[in-house]
């Protein structure tokens, strides 16, 4: 039987000659994370379980011969670990470059360049080639979907992806395959993406600690139509984008505000900023009428006597923040299709509404302007329809094409958000009207719940196909980053 740890218990060790007293079931990582020692990493996650797969991390205990992965192993009472020597140095080393003899040597022309995790080790152990033969193997990147880009030529195979996609989102669309030397990280069959169960929620990719999986760079794409004078560009952004931005440009929190960020992107030759806000409080709105049109359907079925419709009818609504919950559902849930919000996203309210609304003022036609959502994560990139005027960009690509300008963001001047017409403002104050009445009203209270990952909304929509759960509204964030909204 498997001791289990008592947190309230402490343990008393020593690291590298510095005493540290920590609570039993601490790994010996995050026991030398105390003291200050950071022992080098690249298959272990914060988000993700033991791994123990590079042994990279591996440290001498008690100065027996046996290496101890650090990520995994728990620290015990009176031991004496030691987290750096010549041999331990060595061994890292030498990983390190069977790695490397495994993967490409274009760190340039790498879209994680100087954001790498083997680049960084590499530089750290002073790492410039490898001293074993180059094996690898040969393998195109593939763009799936416009949204993200797997290259598994540099896969360095610490199947974090695996496990996000597994267990961390229950989707189980990538997978391990075959063993020792051939083992490698693939889809079922070796099939495209969207040929299996992805969702493009980009669980993946924010895990990946090379470029071996990430979000499809479009900023070239955009670069084109600002630089075309015969199209028009216009964008719309959230206020909430500023905190991966800060983070994106290596800021400090509050460096970038939504004044600066709007000015930032005219500067890139957008003629206009909209606030994504708009197209969020339609889009909510509209899911509100759609959630009381069903709730006064149900109450007729009950005064009729029609129980099966009733039942059906009294289901919650649907809603996510991305194409890929509807793939979700469809997928998984098919006998919840029907109960999937028929209210558009934002993005598509987006580059229909205001698009067409500023096309018509300036006398222009539709394909001469190209709309850009910038949005949180990967995960809002994704759309099954194929519009070439109609694009997203992340806050990293948004990063991209700031630097590239040399705009330093956090001295420019703030600017307001371009204006609506006052057709559209009218309109909107009509959704924002009925949003707040909605919200607000005793009588007309929404039972509203919120998921931030598919394992989480599993559960929930378990126990609605059982009618174990009573509530009006399901919406299913799925951002990679954990920062998605509607």
């Amino acid at each position: 039987m498997s001791h289990k740890p008592d947190p309230s218990k402490n343990v008393n060790l020593t690291i590298d000659g510095i005493p540290v007293t920590v609570p039993e079931g601490t790994r010996i990582l995050e026991a030398a994370k105390k003291v200050n020692i950071n022992i080098p990493v690249l298959c272990e996650h914060p988000d993700l379980c033991k791994r123990a797969l590079c042994r990279i991390c591996v440290v001498e205990c008690d100065g027996r011969g046996k290496l101890v992965a650090a990520c995994a192993n728990d620290v015990w009472e009176g031991v004496n670990i030691v987290t750096i020597n010549q041999r331990l140095v060595y061994i890292r080393k030498t990983i390190i470059e069977m790695i490397l003899a495994n993967h490409p040597q274009d760190c340039l022309n790498c879209i994680r360049n100087q954001n790498c995790e083997l680049q960084s080790l590499a530089q750290k152990y002073g790492i410039v080639s490898s001293s074993f033969d180059n094996e690898m193997e040969e393998h195109q990147p593939v763009i799936e979907c416009d949204t993200i880009v797997r290259d598994m030529a540099k896969c360095v195979k610490c199947a974090r992806c695996v496990e996000a996609c597994q267990e961390v989102q229950t989707i189980r669309a990538i997978n391990t395959s075959r063993r020792s030397h051939e083992y490698e990280i693939s889809t079922p069959y070796k099939q495209p993406l969207k040929d299996v169960s992805c969702v493009f929620c980009g669980k993946c990719a924010s895990v990946c600690p090379v470029g071996a999986i990430y979000g499809h760079d479009q900023t070239a794409e955009v670069q084109k139509a600002i630089n075309d004078s015969g199209i028009k560009t216009i964008a719309q952004v959230s206020s909430a984008l500023t905190p991966a931005l800060e983070k994106e440009l290596c800021l400090a929190a509050g460096a970038v505000t939504t004044g600066k960020m709007i000015t930032a992107i005219k500067l890139l030759g957008f003629d206009k900023v909209y606030d994504a806000a708009v197209t969020a409080n339609i889009a909510n709105s509209e899911i509100i009428r759609e959630v009381q049109a069903r709730k006064n359907e149900a109450e007729r079925a009950q005064l009729q006597g029609l129980l099966s419709m009733q039942g059906l009818l009294s289901r919650p609504l649907i809603s996510g923040c991305s194409e890929g919950v509807t793939r979700f559902i469809n997928q998984f849930y098919h006998d919840l299709t029907d109960d999937l919000t028929g209210v558009k996203s934002p993005r598509y309210i987006f580059s229909n509404l205001l698009k067409k609304e500023y096309a018509d003022k300036e006398g222009l036609e539709l394909s001469n302007v190209t709309s850009v959502s910038f949005v949180p994560c990967i995960a809002q990139k994704y759309t099954e329809e194929s519009d070439k005027t109609d694009l997203a960009l992340s806050a990293a690509e948004l990063a991209r094409m700031i630097k590239l300008a040399g705009i330093v963001i956090e001295n420019l001047p703030e600017e307001q958000f371009s204006q609506m017409s006052r057709s559209l403002e009218s309109r909107l104050l009509v959704s924002n009207d009925s949003l707040n009445l909605n919200l607000q009203s005793q009588d007309n209270s929404l039972k509203k719940v919120t998921v931030r990952s598919y394992a989480q909304a599993r559960n929930i929509l378990e126990a609605i196909l059982k009618n174990e759960y009573d509530t009006q509204w399901v919406e299913i964030l799925s951002c990679s980053g954990g920062s998605c909204s509607r």
